[in-house]
């Protein structure tokens, strides 16, 4: 590592290079060696011809865009080492298939070759490191690569010595809010740049796709909770209570990059609920108040209590299931609401509604899609593919309305947005807390604790899942202070009659998608796969995001040209999108695919197939139980049965080996097989 630091000491460093091919890449950095003094001029002909010569007899790409040319000539009396980024990825011939972007140039006389292994080592295990790659790849200067290698050994150096345990936030303190204060002390000094790490055009993309992503459920689960409640509770109010409670979360919150929302399982509650009012002749709103106000003062409890750390008995076994269902929900919901219009049509007359609203859905979905591949391939400039694939959602939603304006002839559905700011009824923003008997204020606490469970377990499994090691996150998670105001907020939006919200999983993770940077990595078996290596942590988009929603109530003219089957299409793009990674979902999909063509992954290589399949078939009946009781009268009792996955998962634990069960339900992808290529 010492001869890399002093060659960017030196100025060995050669950022953006214009190269198409490896000889312009070597003629452009021998003539910078010369410039610099690093290389005499005399021997300039000489390098340049022996590093052709050595690709001519085989590519130096090691794979994972990064390459080590080298030569060793009589011209040359001293090691030298220069590190070149090349402007824009080049196919030099890696073995991954991954095209190039990083070189390391190692020239000295003839009998120095032994001693450039050990800087061959050192480059290999630096760009096996996800952080430095990224930093290498926006470093601006020198002293840019000197600080993120400063970072490096540092992140490093423990490992030496002691096993690097990675802070989880989900140790017990014994101490009264000691899980809470470890969040605040952990996440405080991170403040300021969770906002100056939004400022980014990444986070503009980040920002419209997410408004319309956020903005397309609240109206529709708004739609649909006005009905549940006669207009009690309406699209206005849960826009209100969005874009509140995610502007006072992406302020106050600790994981600022989860997506507070009404939910599907809440929407349920509360139907229920209304019914259950109407049949004793009670107040709606009053008794929704106390249960609220009772679960929100039990959620301020389990936050103090440190109560999320019981969260460590949930692994990815649960974490798997449960991300399936939030995703697959959103799949079926935009299937089925395409389905409807179907059913709903009248063939000799309005047959070109259905077809029109299709074709805008699946327009919608194959535009995101295709733009936000777009990053990986061939044509236009990098800065273009990047810009279009951040802004592929938000594209697709503009593209796919146009159209929709342009046939304007065809009656198709519109987003149903209130024509003024108001409640759904009439009714006043507060509510009157004392019209409930005082028996309903006592008794709210028997349905608040099921509410609580519910809040419980949503918030911090997505908590989890957004926190995965997967997703590379720098600044540490924040259970117990996320989990404290999302009960603050509930108490708050019991007091105005408004919906309750918790962290939606497939927004919080299309979230995390649009601010991540990923790159290609080529896993064992010649599979190409995407793979996060940093994502842009702040607290602007969050923000930005929900401002935007609550301006959405000055601008509810203009949001009624958007069609629901563009944002049916919109929701098709976040479910699917957000099963990617998902290992259950992949091991799910080896039953139907060729024993001799599995991907060699780290569970493949360890765990025999019969036992895979048992796990994961484990899996299926658990989440098609969910499944069903969702869609069942029981669907009140869904948070009990997500809890029960902690048993269910404990008591299986029994019937596979240890060794199988460790890769099976590992924490995160092992480190071997995101890196083999520097072995």
């Amino acid at each position: 590592m010492k001869q890399i630091r002093e060659a960017i000491e030196q100025g060995c460093v050669v950022l953006d290079v214009a190269a198409s091919d490896i000889t312009s890449t070597i003629h452009a950095t021998v003539r910078r060696m010369v410039t610099t003094g690093v290389l005499p001029a005399a021997a300039a002909d000489d390098v340049t011809a022996a590093l052709l010569a050595r690709e001519k007899l085989a590519p130096t790409a090691i794979g994972n865009a990064v390459a080590i040319p080298h030569a060793y000539l009589d011209k040359i009396d001293q090691q030298v080492v220069v590190v070149v980024r090349l402007a824009r990825p080049v196919n030099l011939g890696a073995p991954d298939g991954i095209p190039t972007q990083f070189l390391f140039f190692l020239l000295g006389p003839p009998d120095s070759a032994a001693q450039h292994l050990d800087t061959l080592a050192h480059v290999a295990r630096l760009m096996s490191d996800d952080e430095f790659r990224y930093e290498m790849r926006v470093a601006r200067s020198g002293e840019d690569l000197l600080a993120a290698l400063d970072r490096f050994t540092s992140r490093t150096a423990p490992a030496i010595t002691t096993p690097r345990l990675r802070p989880d936030g989900l140790t017990y303190t014994g101490r009264f809010a000691g899980g809470l204060r470890q969040d605040i002390a952990r996440r405080l000094p991170q403040y300021l740049s969770d906002f100056r790490d939004g400022l980014s055009s990444k986070c503009i993309g980040s920002t419209i796709f997410l408004y319309f992503a956020c903005l397309a459920p609240a109206a529709t689960f708004g739609g649909v909770m006005a009905v549940l409640t006669e207009g009690d509770i309406g699209a206005v109010e849960m826009i209100v209570a969005s874009a509140f409670g995610g502007i006072a979360f992406a302020l106050l919150g600790g994981q600022p990059l989860i997506i507070l929302a009404g939910t599907g399982p809440l929407l349920v509650f509360t139907g229920v609920l209304y019914r259950f009012c109407a049949g004793l002749d009670i107040p709606f709103l009053p008794t929704y108040g106390w249960i609220g106000l009772w679960s929100a003062i039990m959620l301020v409890l389990l936050a103090v209590t440190d109560a999320s750390c019981l969260m460590r008995h949930f692994t990815r076994f649960t974490d798997e299931i449960f991300a399936a269902l939030i995703s697959l929900i959103f799949i079926y919901e935009a299937i089925e609401a395409l389905a409807h219009i179907f059913e709903e049509l009248d063939v000799k007359k309005h047959h070109d509604t259905a077809l029109l609203s299709l074709l805008l859905a699946l327009g919608t979905f194959y535009i995101a899609t295709s733009l936000s591949r777009f990053r990986r391939s061939y044509y236009l400039r990098p800065r273009i593919r990047e810009f279009l694939a951040d802004f592929g959602p938000a594209i697709a939603l503009a593209a796919m309305t146009a159209v929709s304006i342009w046939l304007h002839e065809v009656n198709i559905d519109l987003l149903p947005a209130p024509e003024s700011f108001q409640t759904t009824s009439g009714r006043a923003w507060t509510v009157d807390l004392w019209a409930a008997p005082t028996w309903v204020r006592l008794a709210a606490v028997v349905p608040a604790l099921i509410v609580t469970i519910l809040m419980y377990l949503v918030q911090n499994i997505t908590a989890r899942i957004v926190n995965n090691p997967d997703h590379h996150l720098q600044k540490g998670p924040a259970y117990h202070l996320d989990l404290a105001i999302v009960g603050l907020l509930m108490g708050v939006c019991s007091l105005f009659g408004l919906p309750w919200l918790v962290a939606a999983s497939v927004r919080s993770l299309n979230h995390i998608g649009s601010l991540a940077t990923v790159e290609d990595v080529v896993v064992p078996g010649g599979e190409t796969r995407q793979r996060i290596i940093y994502v842009r942590e702040n607290r602007v988009t969050g923000l930005a995001i929900h401002v935007l929603l609550g301006l959405s109530l000055l601008l509810l003219y203009w949001l009624r040209f958007i069609p629901m089957a563009v944002l049916y299409g919109l929701f098709l793009f976040m479910g699917v999108v957000s099963i990617a990674g998902n290992q259950f979902l992949e091991r799910l999909s080896l039953w139907i695919r060729d024993p001799d063509l599995y991907p060699v992954t780290h569970y493949i290589r360890r765990v025999p197939r019969r036992t895979i399949h048992i796990f994961t078939s484990i899996q299926f009946v658990c989440l098609a139980a969910l499944w069903i009781i969702k869609s069942t009268s029981l669907g009140i009792l869904f948070p009990i049965f997500i809890a029960l996955l902690v048993p269910v998962r404990l008591f299986i634990g029994r019937f596979f080996a240890p060794a199988d069960l460790a890769a099976l339900d590992a924490e995160e992808v092992p480190e071997e097989e995101s890196t083999h290529w520097a072995a």
